[in-house]
């Protein structure tokens, strides 16, 4: 079997690693939780980093009106199918297709991305902006108006007192991996074609 096939495959399969390892994980730190709370994002799940640090942040968010982090969103359901869709479609390709089908795997893999951190941005913005007026605890801006409390997409970020960290996971790593994996077989492809 030529390289460009064995990368294609490699790269199809790795994606899968989402399954095992976390998407996206963000951290709470304040001076009151000499533990941070954290909790890992997966694409099925929500996931503590230590036993009851969801519950904690809820148990918080609610002084402030944010809404609960649920136990489910619609992604779990949807993002597990794409994936198992596409490592399944990329494997086939990597088997039975020539290298310009690479290429579309990884074109398509890429807007798929893109997708879900432009749903994730907009998820976090909701829950973080999108308060109950009933709140125990209300916050104002300089401006007199209401505070939000959405974490960073990327990076840290000062919330009050605490200090939310928002990066990706092994689980994005490894999928990133796998995409540029697939780009790299069409690049081989492309060469094995020239040469032979």
């Amino acid at each position: 079997m030529k390289l460009s096939r064995i990368l294609m495959i490699v790269a199809a399969l790795v994606i899968l690693a989402l399954f095992i390892f976390p998407l996206w994980s963000i951290t709470l730190e304040a001076p009151q939780y000499p533990r941070p709370l954290s909790m890992d994002i997966f694409i099925n799940k929500f996931q503590d980093y230590n036993p009851d640090d969801i519950k904690n942040i809820n148990l918080m968010n609610h002084y402030v009106g944010m809404k609960f982090i649920p136990e489910t969103i619609p992604e779990f359901t949807i993002f597990p199918i794409v994936i198992g869709v596409m490592s399944l479609i990329g494997v086939l390709i990597g088997i039975f297709k020539n290298h310009k089908w690479f290429l579309g795997w990884f074109i398509v893999m890429v807007i798929l991305t893109i997708a879900g951190m432009v749903d994730f941005y907009i998820w976090e913005r909701d829950y973080g902006t999108d308060l109950d007026p009933n709140a125990i605890m209300k916050f104002e801006d300089a401006d007199g108006n209401p505070m939000g409390f959405q974490p960073p997409f990327f990076g840290s970020k000062q919330i009050l007192n605490f200090i939310a960290h928002s990066y990706p996971g092994i689980g994005a790593f490894l999928m990133g991996a796998g995409v540029i994996l697939s780009f790299v077989a069409y690049l081989v492809g492309k060469k094995e074609v020239r040469y032979n």
